[in-house]
């Protein structure tokens, strides 16, 4: 039977589309474009399956609908730089069965340009059609923030820009469907850089809280009372939290379309790069100021996902906090009420069954992910030592990052 949309690719972003989708009452395919697919309770799938969704295997599936909307990944190559590999992938299984008055859409974090010099040619040359007349393409900068329980897609407005504006009103026709509020940029290219300011925005203002956190520690000064009083300026500012790192799918691009670098955004990650380096540092300086030594002490990580209450481990600092604590000799567990196993340098990381007796037992507690499940109050009272990286912990309870 046909279907309104395929969403090609069903990892971080493919899937909660597809569920906005079928929440939205469209009928849906879903087509993986790699191993990475994300995860689904039970209970989510049987919503999904009743309301309309369908995986696919057949890529002649993806030729009968009228919406075809790309969610491949693009991780960081080897190089520092995008790899496309899956969306050219989606792309080319996509155009050989592309048919006329489709609308192809492309979500993937991609740099400027994208969508017009890479995506297009692919399409056009696997398909014989031509788009912006035989078929409508356009870019839209995915805005999933996953847990998120006040923003979701229904009230996330969407931005779209399309090669041409019969493109632009086709894709805002489908996403009209989906969210409350559609906004029309000039094109794909403004689109795609739509995409780029938003996430160099988080990830340049956390490198500035990061910094802060490390200045505030020196002068001995309550970083988390100073962020508490700014934010309560009205205008001109918005309040950002440090943390062990940066984690998640959304990547800082330093690069421009022209090739010229964001010097900004270069030193954003030097300075978020350097946060798990900083954690050791304060937990080997706390287990000295207690007459114990970072070899062979007891540490539990507690939280080993990129954000509060998911699974998702992309880009986690928990892997590299944990790789430094294993090279100084440390013995490391840990605890995840999401994370049911965790292997680091290809071996299994302990993991504790119960909280506060892993806890009392560890030389040293690191609050890395604030899990809702975390009664924050009773673990400061069991752990002998508790390192908190979020500023979660009741004032006093712990020492903050």
């Amino acid at each position: 039977m046909p279907a309104d949309l395929a969403v090609i690719g069903l990892g971080h972003l493919g899937l909660p589309l597809a569920q906005a989708a079928v929440a939205a009452g469209i009928s849906t395919l879903g087509y993986k474009t790699g191993p990475e697919g994300g995860s689904l309770t039970p209970a989510e799938l049987r919503r999904m399956l009743s309301g309309g969704f369908r995986p696919a295997t057949n890529p002649a599936e993806l030729g009968r609908v009228r919406t075809a909307v790309i969610c491949a990944p693009t991780p960081r190559g080897a190089d520092g730089t995008l790899d496309l590999g899956q969306v050219e992938a989606a792309a080319g299984t996509l155009a050989a069965q592309l048919r006329p008055h489709t609308t192809v859409i492309l979500e993937s974090a991609v740099h400027p340009g994208t969508t017009e010099e890479f995506l297009r040619p692919l399409l056009e040359a696997g398909s014989g059609l031509r788009a912006g007349r035989d078929f409508h393409l356009a870019y839209s900068p995915s805005r999933v923030d996953p847990g998120n329980r006040d923003f979701t897609p229904a009230n996330t407005p969407k931005v779209i820009g399309g090669l041409t504006p019969a493109c632009t009103e086709s894709a805002a026709a489908f996403y009209g469907r989906l969210t409350d509020k559609v906004v029309r940029a000039r094109g794909p290219r403004e689109a795609e850089t739509v995409q780029v300011l938003e996430t160099n925005f988080r990830h340049v203002n956390i490198a500035l809280v990061n910094e802060m956190a490390v200045l505030c520690d020196d002068l001995g000064v309550d970083l988390w009372d100073v962020i508490r009083c700014a934010e309560t300026k009205p205008f001109g500012f918005q309040a950002f939290r440090p943390g062990p790192g940066v984690g998640g799918h959304g990547i800082a691009q330093d690069l421009g379309a022209s090739g010229r670098p964001l010097r900004m955004v270069e030193l954003a990650q030097q300075v978020n790069n350097h946060m798990p380096q900083y954690v050791i540092q304060r937990a080997a300086t706390l287990l000295n100021e207690h007459g114990k030594s970072a070899r062979a002490a007891r540490v539990l990580l507690l939280g080993v996902t990129y954000k509060a209450d998911i699974a998702d481990q992309q880009g986690a600092p928990a892997h590299e906090i944990a790789v430094r604590l294993m090279e100084l000799g440390a013995s490391v567990s840990y605890h995840d009420p999401h994370v049911p196993a965790w292997s680091v340098l290809g071996r299994p990381v302990p993991r504790a069954d119960s909280l506060y007796e892993a806890a009392a037992h560890a030389d040293l507690t690191i609050l890395l992910q604030q899990h809702r499940t975390y009664d924050l109050q009773g673990l400061s009272v069991k752990a002998q030592l508790l390192l908190d990286t979020r500023g979660a912990t009741p004032t006093g309870a712990a020492h903050r990052l």
